[in-house]
């Protein structure tokens, strides 16, 4: 059997590159264990996320949506979404960490479920994007992970072979489906674990 030639590392961003720090967040913002709970029950636990990453709805029909989940804490959905900045923030090790794989030859792309609004007003934890050499924020293409569309958008527009790309992300099912187009994958849960995977796969660390 021919042995694995990495050339492209493929990442997810949120919890990967940059926390999705949804809980802390909205505790910054003085609501108690219980109600970011309750919002989050109506928001980000709730498959109307997806919406948001999809980029296909307004801010004011997703809005109404999450509303409509629980419309007691209509005011609370305001405060909590109106102003997401600190939401999403940047990694300390991401920049390096892109830039590594950079300097020792590889292609580096993104691959993420990424709202307009995250992107807009988080975007200080987008920091390394300038050193990758491209990549699909879900929200562009009307398309979330892990619908096997968006993965072989990727593949097609940059002229990937899924055998030659890894891609790292922190959720399995997403993970999943990408090794379901050929592609290698590493399910994330920290950059050393990721590492030692990607070392496995004979990616120069």
């Amino acid at each position: 059997m021919p042995q694995t030639v990495i050339k492209n590392i493929i990442f997810d961003i949120g919890n990967v590159l940059s926390d999705f720090r949804w809980r802390d967040c909205l505790k910054d913002k003085g609501f108690d264990d219980d109600m970011v709970e309750r919002i989050g029950r109506a928001s980000v636990d709730s498959p109307l996320w997806r919406e948001f990453d999809r980029g296909e709805w307004s801010e004011e029909k997703l809005m109404r949506a999450f509303i409509a989940n629980d419309p007691e804490i209509e005011k609370e959905l305001h405060l909590a979404f109106d102003d997401i900045r600190g939401m999403v923030t940047l990694r300390d090790y991401a920049v390096s960490w892109v830039r590594g794989f950079k300097e020792r030859g590889y292609k580096v792309w993104y691959l993420s479920n990424f709202a307009l609004k995250a992107e807009q007003q988080c975007s200080d934890s987008l920091a390394f994007l300038p050193d990758m050499d491209g990549g699909i924020l879900s929200y562009r293409e009307h398309m979330v992970k892990p619908d096997p569309e968006i993965y072989r958008l990727l593949l097609n527009r940059y002229a990937l072979k899924a055998g030659e790309c890894v891609f790292i992300d922190d959720t399995a099912v997403n993970v999943e489906e990408a090794k379901r187009q050929g592609i290698h994958g590493i399910v994330f849960h920290s950059r050393e674990q990721a590492e030692e995977e990607l070392r496995a796969l004979g990616v120069r660390i």
